[in-house]
């Protein structure tokens, strides 16, 4: 059954439409997350799905019911914010049982699933504490127990690890799924952030401009891109997209006329060689411990390529790239659009 259902969603603000027509359903127990770039209108959808924005176009339901113009107070769901959103006047316990007290929940209750909450996100020790005491990642926590002690099935997250550090990102990542998978939550999440939404979700939804460009698995996203968006935006570093029609490259890379397409590569699906391939010039090269992501010129196209171990790159350096057919992705050069009725060559 679906826990969320958005049937062709609008928001416009005067002549600006910042989401346009767009349509998905969450599955129950799912990880589902919105990626795009600032400004594309993820936010602003999460927004409409609580209630915090009224929706211009559209319908939505949460769990079969017409939520569209209902209450943010009537849709049955908790929500995380960007900036944690703790009252600084009081200590952790309070901060954590607010809203149980505004819903003048009892007593025994509250104190029950505090013991629960506190336990789950590891906060058991710190409860008198006030959030100035608190690092980043202790206030995360607060506002991830915030939302959970309400039990509500459905919990919304507005990139609530962007203002923490990389590392301290990763360990929050990790603990977030888990807590996810283990209360069988259903989680919309949004982020900017595509290191986050493949190592997290079930489910990704890519936007850009107001628009869904794609969604599917995290594997789905990066194995087949629909667009060249989708393929410039998921990957680190992001696909290759090259013009074989450029000056330089004289090898024909398609079956098919190669001026109406542009072929995508993985850098990691690249190998330098000495011997046969694309004739191409090393100009840098980025270590990163295990593997080296190396640029290289053909034409004036810069091409990257991951491959193993430590290559240094210290003036321009003749090499040749290869790749096998099976790892090119063909686009149509004025739409975007993936198209995989054209055959790719080895090289």
């Amino acid at each position: 059954m679906s826990a969320i259902e958005l049937s062709n969603i609008s928001k416009q603000w005067g002549d600006t439409t910042a989401v346009d027509n767009i349509s998905f359903t969450v599955d129950e127990g799912t990880f589902a997350v919105l990626l795009g770039p600032s400004g594309c209108g993820k936010s602003t959808s999460l927004r409409m799905i609580s209630g915090l924005e009224d929706i211009s176009a559209g319908q939505l339901l949460i769990g079969g019911s017409d939520m569209t113009s209902a209450s943010p107070a009537d849709r049955n769901l908790s929500m995380v914010f960007q900036n944690y959103a703790l009252f600084p006047h009081l200590n952790v316990e309070e901060n954590i049982l607010f809203g149980l007290k505004v819903r003048k929940v009892p007593s025994h209750i509250q104190s029950q699933r505090l013991a629960k909450v506190a336990e789950q996100v590891g906060l058991h020790n710190l409860l008198d504490r006030k959030p100035a005491q608190l690092s980043g990642g202790q206030r995360q926590r607060v506002a991830l127990a915030r939302a959970i002690i309400a039990e509500n099935p459905i919990c919304l997250m507005d990139e609530p690890l962007s203002n923490l550090d990389a590392k301290l990102r990763q360990i929050m990542r990790v603990e977030i799924r888990a807590l996810q998978q283990r209360l069988k939550m259903t989680v919309i999440y949004v982020t900017h952030d595509q290191a986050e939404a493949m190592s997290m979700a079930d489910k990704v939804i890519l936007m850009r401009e107001g628009k869904i460009e794609q969604e599917g698995t995290p594997e789905e996203l990066y194995n087949k891109p629909a667009t060249t968006f989708a393929a410039s935006f998921i990957g680190t570093p992001p696909m290759n997209l090259i013009d074989p029609v450029a000056g330089a490259i004289t090898t024909p890379l398609l079956s098919y006329k190669q001026d109406d397409f542009l072929i995508g590569i993985r850098p990691e699906d690249i190998t330098l060689s000495n011997d046969t391939g694309l004739d191409a010039e090393l100009i840098s090269a980025d270590y990163l411990g295990a593997d080296t992501v190396v640029t290289a010129l053909v034409d004036k196209q810069e091409i990257l390529v991951r491959t193993p171990g430590k290559i240094r790159v210290t003036e321009p350096t003749p090499t040749k790239l290869q790749w096998k057919k099976e790892a090119v992705h063909t686009f149509d050069r004025k739409s975007g659009k993936r198209n995989d009725e054209i055959e790719a060559l080895n090289i």
